[in-house]
């Protein structure tokens, strides 16, 4: 899909098809819908992430609890949104034994409890060894520190996200 196509869809087709570039937030969606024209992926990238950094740290935690825990239960249940499932399959987190999935579902529940938001990892540059290893590395960030680096990771799907509706290649 080209920037005119994106630029010349109507409100409702702009959301259905980028309203889970950032999981579960089809309101930033709309938001961004208005500032159309966009003159590139690059622009329209820029203006949903500028939405997220103007949001007080509120806002910014609850873009972060629509986001659900890697290898958890929407996961075992199938309730996954579908880029969320085809990001964890990719990271081999479809894949784990039981014992690997108790130990990402304890670490899952240590982060929650001490960041009140779920651990956001961008899943598909990573690998099932990986993730647990980062999950109990970032357990011990400073909670400022940690609501940064997990909005990175927001913003890191979101471009992965947005460069495959656009058929771009996938940079960071």
């Amino acid at each position: 899909m080209d920037i005119e196509k994106v630029n010349s869809m109507d409100f409702g087709e702009f959301v259905d098809v980028f309203g889970n570039v950032i999981e579960r937030c089809p309101l930033i969606a709309a938001a961004v819908w208005s500032q159309r024209p966009f003159s590139n992926l690059e622009d329209l990238e820029k203006h949903f992430f500028a939405f997220i950094d103007a949001l007080p740290q509120s806002g910014q935690e609850g873009i972060l609890r629509c986001h659900p825990d890697l290898a958890g239960r929407e996961l075992q249940r199938g309730t996954l949104t579908a880029e969320s499932q085809r990001e964890q399959r990719g990271a081999g987190l479809t894949s784990l034994n039981a014992d690997e999935r108790l130990q990402l579902a304890e670490l899952n529940a240590q982060y929650r409890a001490r960041f009140g938001f779920p651990f956001v990892l961008a899943a598909r540059l990573s690998d099932r060894a990986a993730v647990p290893r980062e999950l109990a590395r970032r357990l011990h960030c400073p909670p400022a520190q940690e609501l940064r680096t997990a909005l990175g990771e927001v913003k890191k799907i979101g471009h992965l996200r947005l460069a495959d509706l656009l058929g771009a290649e996938q940079t960071l």
